[in-house]
């Protein structure tokens, strides 16, 4: 049997005990490898302020409530120079700071609450390209993106989106994930993704986080 591909794992958390139980639970789960961890968003930053061809990690879970830079600037710095997918981790649903951290670059925000099974079911749709913006809390975050007014680049007025990407996209804003939106339309996760490939060339956006953003402030479903 193909052993699957690790994804390389950088923990950001003060909490000591949370931290070792994150990495615990990850360590226990095929597919992931914690090869770091920090106190603090400053650590992480002076570790990789270094010549690296690229950072150790690939995913990092940082907590959002850091001391001294919040896990959202810190999110910030660190997205701008690589290109990492970083879950945010708080105990709190706060909508505004959702959304500033999705701003910031994060690609999925989970509640320190969840469940084991629940924050590796997450970390796994975000390592299929999909967005950890599920349940409550994806709600919440549509709901403020729909009065946001602001976009990135204008979008090109030829751009035209088929049915079928129409549909695929719609369910992404509804927080399907790859497989559902498959069972929904009676194609296969291999289909579902070259369609959001087409997507997200079409919208000029890397991630389904982005995507989903877009769409909503385009009124594209």
């Amino acid at each position: 049997m193909t052993k699957p591909q690790e994804r390389r794992v950088a923990l950001v958390e003060d909490d000591r005990r949370y931290r070792t139980a994150l990495r615990q639970t990850l360590s226990r789960e095929p597919g992931f490898r914690v090869v770091a961890d920090f106190g603090s968003g400053e650590a992480l930053l002076r570790s990789i302020d270094r010549p690296l061809a690229s950072p150790p990690f690939e995913l990092v879970l940082m907590d959002i409530d850091l001391p001294g830079l919040n896990g959202i600037e810190v999110t910030r710095q660190l997205t701008a120079r690589w290109p990492i997918d970083v879950v945010m981790l708080t105990v709190f649903e706060d909508p505004g700071r959702i959304v500033e951290a999705i701003c910031a670059g994060a690609h999925g925000y989970a509640l320190k609450r969840s469940s084991a099974p629940d924050l590796l079911r997450q970390l796994r749709t975000l390592s299929r390209g999909g967005a950890v913006l599920t349940g409550e809390v994806a709600k919440l975050v549509l709901d403020i993106v729909k009065r946001q007014s602001a976009v990135g680049r204008p979008l090109d007025p030829e751009v035209r989106l088929t049915e079928r990407e129409r549909d695929i996209l719609r369910c992404l804003v509804e927080g399907r994930t790859y497989l559902e939106i498959g069972e929904q339309l009676g194609i296969s996760i291999h289909t579902v993704r070259t369609h959001l490939r087409k997507v997200y060339r079409k919208l000029q956006v890397n991630s389904a986080t982005e995507a989903v953003a877009r769409a909503i402030r385009e009124g594209l479903t």
